[in-house]
């Protein structure tokens, strides 16, 4: 499987090294990193480690923030893998895994309930939202997008559709729209640590944040 992975990688590189909105390679390999350590942490022999590895790298490879067709960007990611012999089971769920990966489809109700790899290889994302990493990523997003940075009369909405989530708003406001609220929806025991810590940490920087804006 050594093999098979790093023609995975080799892809996800090819189609992720021209991201400009913070879900490039180095975003992929870092989830595929977490997915690792949340596994280890895991034990579970029910985990399939090419399964995981595969889907972290991959996940953002037919996201619509990075692709302009999304449908055809899964067709090619299905074409490949199958070129590569990948099972049919190991690609079903692979894709399984990345339909049904992001925020706003659990959010908004639309997510399927992801099998044990699933919820490794989506706690690893979400964990790449969070902490510092996700301060840098949210205003890498926000500035890509046009997203002012702050404005105090602009307060955080309570979002219930992905169109509304989509919608501009500032990079502070994103903090309270989303990336507090994937604290709690953490599926791993390692997940669910990890991502109180860094969400202290994110509290800290926004208490400074707020302090400097206004001395």
């Amino acid at each position: 499987m050594e093999e098979k992975l790093a023609k995975v990688i080799a892809y996800a590189q090819e189609r992720l090294s021209e991201d400009q909105s913070g879900h490039g390679f180095d975003h992929a390999s870092r989830v595929a990193k977490l997915a690792e350590k949340i596994s280890a942490d895991l034990t579970d022999p029910s985990v399939d480690p090419f399964v995981v590895a595969a889907a972290a790298y991959l996940h953002d490879t037919i996201d619509d923030k990075v692709v302009a067709a999304p449908e055809e960007a899964v067709e090619e990611l299905r074409a490949f893998l199958t070129f590569e012999n990948i099972s049919t089971a190991q690609i079903l769920e692979i894709l399984f895994i990345i339909d049904n990966l992001s925020f706003s489809k659990e959010q908004f109700g639309t997510a399927s309930e992801l099998t044990i790899n699933g919820q490794i290889v989506q706690d690893a994302d979400r964990l790449e939202a969070l902490g510092a990493i996700g301060i840098m990523r949210t205003a890498y997003f926000g500035g890509a997008h046009g997203n002012l940075l702050y404005d105090p009369a602009i307060q955080p909405r309570e979002l219930h559709s992905k169109a509304e989530y989509r919608e501009e708003s500032t990079v502070v406001n994103h903090f309270y729209e989303k990336l507090f609220l994937i604290v709690d929806s953490m599926k791993t025991p390692y997940g669910r640590r990890e991502a109180q810590r860094r969400k202290a940490f994110m509290e800290e920087f926004l208490t400074e944040f707020y302090h400097e804006w206004n001395d």
